[in-house]
């Protein structure tokens, strides 16, 4: 699949954000619940969240270009990074409406039908969410992943706010529908930082995951046994693109050629290990001691003369 494909994704995100924030608000004005209206709550940062998703799934599926030219993956992660956010705001809303009723607790009305509104919307966010997840993973899509984690996380909610109004209709006891509410608050809070911190992680350029790199020295394992050998192996993600190098090192009295067919073979052996990857290699005559000096991520001077 296309990553252009992927938008159509985000449209049943966007969606099924319209349809929940219904049910749940009319939950809240059927119930009164402070509980059901912070899941109303975070069922609009859910909206918006697929908004965003939308818009940044639309750039990172353009081709590279002249001022783009290792392309758009990285808008993904601006999207994550604001649904990271508007989860932290959502979050705060939730608490201060919490805080009030905790101080001035208000009866709850019609609970049986506010709440089975709530698990209809629950529903409908559950199939979403597990749809998501699992394109995201097939795909390596940040913007779904941190989408449907925020689907499920609303789930959870739901789950919550249904068992705390549950029990304030079975013990009389109002303030249960504010405290719900705030553990809500700081369960969605936990999920907009975790959203936030892989978000900063893929702007600044972190290295590709600990299986893929495993996946990348077993091929360049097999290599090794036929007397080649490597080092200054660097590797980054950018969305669902993911970006490798290294340095093979070979005898000095190889032709070009020969050498060029080895790094054909390197490159199109990675690619097939760890698939949507970009691969530079970098020959070096493995006899020259200037060839050593890059080992480390970056020459600390320049090479003798």
């Amino acid at each position: 699949m296309s990553r252009a494909a992927l938008t159509r994704f985000a449209w049943i995100s966007i969606v099924a954000a319209i349809v929940t924030m219904g049910l749940k608000t009319a939950a809240y004005f059927v119930t009164g619940s402070v509980g059901l209206l912070s899941d109303a709550i975070e069922s609009l940062v859910n909206l918006v969240g697929g908004m965003m998703a939308l818009a940044m799934l639309t750039v990172a599926a353009r081709p590279p270009d002249e001022d783009h030219a290792f392309g758009h993956n990285k808008a993904e992660y601006f999207s994550s990074g604001v649904e990271g956010s508007l989860i932290l705001i959502a979050a705060v809303s939730i608490g201060w409406t919490a805080a009030d009723r905790l101080v001035t607790p208000r009866p709850l009305a019609e609970i049986g039908l506010g709440l089975a509104i709530s698990v209809a919307a629950s529903l409908i966010n559950l199939g979403v969410a597990l749809l998501l997840l699992r394109v995201a993973r097939r795909h390596d899509s940040i913007t779904l992943e941190a989408n449907a984690h925020h689907l499920l996380t609303d789930v959870w909610t739901s789950v919550a706010v249904v068992v705390g109004v549950g029990a304030v209709a079975f013990t009389g006891w109002q303030r249960l529908d504010p405290i719900v509410a705030l553990a809500v608050a700081a369960n969605i809070v936990w999920t907009g930082v975790k959203i936030m911190r892989r978000s900063v992680a893929g702007l600044m350029d972190r290295a590709i995951s600990a299986g893929d790199v495993a996946r990348v020295e077993q091929t360049l394992e097999t290599f090794r046994r036929e007397g080649i050998q490597f080092h200054a192996l660097l590797t980054r993600q950018a969305g669902a693109r993911k970006f490798v190098s290294v340095h093979v090192l070979v005898p000095g009295d190889w032709t070009v050629k020969r050498g060029h067919e080895l790094l054909e073979r390197i490159e199109a052996d990675i690619r097939r290990a760890v698939p949507h990857t970009v691969v530079f290699t970098h020959l070096e005559p493995g006899d020259d001691p200037v060839s050593w000096d890059d080992e480390k991520l970056e020459r600390s001077e320049p090479p003798a003369s």
